[in-house]
């Protein structure tokens, strides 16, 4: 099922979609639990043995006075990952139930805000770049969870390609789950003193996907889910406008400002990010250099260039290249995370190389600046309502 005016793809439906992925959910489970038990690497120098798990990152970071980061990268890794785990699977399970609780709505919805905070597949990227940085520095042993990781990485892939969100919904429509009663012949926006000549305007529910019947301009719910009802995102342009300008004024100190130091024999090296690019490519590391310099420099620019464009093509009312600039919406809500590789780099480093005055590596506010510029665009993508182009171009009369 595709929409008919730009041709992005609504609904893919799937073979007993819910059964499967409630399979591959706990599966994925068990190898998260693994992930977080066991340690991610060991390290050794001069009779020096360190060893870090997914919690030495955030604590390292707290304790070297950077407790944002460690926030960012907690709710990151372990969070948003565990809870949206979990939470699928207790709403898959509670589904087959024979009398479901009534939350499962609440947690569904959870679970969906969820998928663009959970950042594994992310983060092992930035564990391979700490792994190619240290592997010439100390003696590197990969710990199991790194394997329970990749593993976590293409099971979650997988389920999420399985399930199908609006099947679920169903499910909850079907077994009376929904935050109002629901008739095929009439919404329950419509209201029992309506007049049947007011115009009603159709509108899709951002989360849940259900499409409801509007009268004027009061606030309505949606029928199914609860949430509330709007034509397009209130405030769109103006929201994200204001954080696409947040995030330029932190992407210059995130910039300028070095994202770690090495403190070698008492001596620090600070490092920004275009410095480690260099490093990278000074030691002939070109494909990591590469991924470094898409991820963390080319990546931000194209989101916050990408956003403006759009912003500023709707507000002038363009027609032209609307289904491209639709499909550079989707690019550029998608891409935003791959930046936080150098984040999670940082975190890992500072939690396996502090051989007291040996060598230590140091977080720097360049890193805090970058994390913040990363989750700003995130928040950025998610206000713009690409709707909004194809109503301006018809406002003007060139559609």
């Amino acid at each position: 099922m595709t929409c008919a005016r730009c041709g992005f793809g609504l609904r893919r439906t799937q073979i007993n979609s819910l059964a499967r992925c409630l399979a591959l959910t706990l599966t994925a489970i068990v190898l998260f639990i693994i992930a977080c038990a066991t340690p991610l690497m060991h390290v050794s120098t001069s009779g020096i043995v360190l060893g870090a798990d997914l919690f030495s990152g955030p604590w390292r970071l707290d304790q070297q006075g950077v407790w944002e980061l460690a926030v960012v990268v907690l709710f990151t890794t372990v969070a948003a990952p565990g809870l949206k785990l979990l939470g699928t699977a207790y709403v898959l399970i509670g589904l087959r139930l024979g009398k479901p609780p009534h939350h499962l709505r609440t947690v569904f919805v959870w679970v969906d805000h969820l998928r663009h905070w959970a950042m594994v597949e992310v983060y092992l990227l930035g564990v391979f770049v700490a792994y190619v940085k240290l592997v010439d520095l100390v003696h590197i042993d990969v710990g199991s969870a790194v394997y329970a990781l990749v593993g976590l990485m293409l099971i979650g892939v997988a389920a999420d390609a399985m399930l199908d969100r609006a099947a679920v919904w169903e499910e909850m429509e079907r077994r009376g789950l929904t935050r109002h009663p629901v008739t095929a012949e009439r919404s329950a926006l419509e209201g029992d003193g309506a007049d049947a000549s007011s115009a009603r305007q159709a509108v899709a529910c951002e989360t849940c996907g259900k499409v409801s019947l509007l009268h004027g301009a009061a606030r309505h719910e949606c029928p199914r889910c609860g949430a509330h009802l709007h034509l397009r995102k209130p405030n769109s342009i103006v929201r994200c406008w204001a954080l696409v300008i947040a995030a330029l004024v932190l992407y210059l100190p995130a910039n300028i400002f070095p994202v770690l130091t090495v403190v070698q024999l008492g001596s620090g090296a600070p490092s920004t990010i275009l410095g480690g690019v260099e490093e990278l490519v000074a030691a002939k590391m070109y494909p990591l250099a590469a991924l470094v310099f898409f991820a963390s420099i080319l990546v931000p620019v194209l989101k916050l260039g990408g956003l403006m464009l759009l912003l500023i093509m709707t507000q002038l009312r363009q027609s032209r290249r609307l289904l491209d600039r639709t499909r550079l919406y989707r690019i550029v809500s998608v891409i935003g995370r791959w930046s936080m590789i150098d984040v999670f780099m940082i975190s890992i480093l500072v939690a396996l190389v502090r051989f007291g005055a040996i060598v230590t590596i140091e977080p720097g506010f360049g890193a805090v600046a970058f994390a913040g510029v990363v989750i700003i665009t995130i928040f950025a993508a998610e206000a713009f309502d690409p709707r909004t182009m194809w109503d301006a171009a018809s406002a003007s009369g060139r559609t």
